[in-house]
């Protein structure tokens, strides 16, 4: 028995729509696709130049007395950054040293024990906003709340300005890893008798401590190279000094100060300093990831 006209001119129908959809879907896709490209090559080239323009003008500035020498003079030969290196590596620890322990103790009472509570849902709520906050504006709190009552800049305001910065990234990424902990393995803990704070140190936090290195790391390298908290804190100083109660020579406001004078020779020790910045970030961001990696 033959099939009506009718069926076979359906057929045809709907095969020919089926065909002009696929074609439609695959010109849609194609410029998705060049478009994304576009944009990815976009960004590609900017990234590039601006590596390529650390690279061949920041090498050309390494050398020895770049470790070994102090800043120097105005339009004078020779210096190096010395007291800039250490006044940066000693804001950047301390800081560590004071976010790190903070910022992983309240994101651990986020996820372990405040959870659902209004105290938890406040801090989640000022933590968004220090995470979002421009760093002049942490820096300048910092300001009116250390500097102008001690009458000075100091160190210690530059170690409490980058701390705040680092804080709220250690927080949410605490909070984060903790929560990817499968939930058996706490009712597996809690089952054998073991106590909460037990729990929390043995198992949830050993499970999640490859993620909570790897925020720790990234932390580090976002206030690395932060000038505008250090111009407001603990501004800078043209020679060495570890005194943490008066102002602290230090990378970003060094090469910002040096970058904008009409003095050559501070010219060339700023792209050092650029350089010097973008090979630890590099690394700490490139550590970060193998660590992320591996577990």
């Amino acid at each position: 028995m033959s099939r009506p006209a009718t069926f076979d001119q359906n057929h045809d129908r709907v095969q020919a729509t089926r065909m002009k959809l696929q074609r439609r879907r695959r010109v849609t896709n194609a410029i998705a696709l060049t478009l994304s490209l576009a944009a990815m090559a976009f960004g590609l080239i900017w990234l590039v130049w601006i590596l390529f323009t650390t690279l061949r003008l920041g090498v050309s500035g390494l050398s020895i007395d770049l470790f070994t020498q102090s800043t120097p003079p105005p339009n004078t030969d020779g210096g190096g950054l010395a007291n800039a290196i250490v006044g940066s590596l000693m804001l950047v620890v301390l800081a560590t040293c004071i976010g790190t322990p903070l910022g992983i103790l309240a994101g651990v009472y986020l996820a372990e024990y405040g959870q659902k509570r209004w105290l938890a849902n406040v801090t989640r709520f000022i933590n968004d906003i220090l995470l979002s906050a421009p760093s002049i504006v942490v820096g300048l709190f910092v300001y009116a709340l250390v500097v102008a009552k001690m009458g000075r800049f100091s160190g210690w305001a530059g170690v409490i300005a980058l701390a705040l910065l680092q804080i709220p990234i250690v927080i949410r990424t605490t909070e984060n890893m903790l929560k990817l902990v499968p939930n058996a393995l706490r009712e597996a803990a809690f089952a054998l008798g073991t106590p909460k704070w037990k729990m929390v140190m043995s198992i949830t936090l050993k499970a999640s401590v490859g993620g909570i290195v790897t925020g720790v790391l990234l932390a580090v390298a976002r206030i690395a190279g932060e000038t505008a908290p250090l111009l407001f804190t603990a501004l800078s100083n043209q020679f060495f000094s570890m005194d943490m109660n008066q102002p602290v020579a230090n990378l970003p406001v060094t090469i910002y100060k040096f970058a904008m004078s009409p003095f050559p020779q501070w010219q060339v020790l700023a792209w050092a300093g650029v350089f010097l910045i973008t090979l630890g970030v590099l690394g700490l961001n490139i550590l970060a990831r193998a660590i992320f990696t591996k577990k």
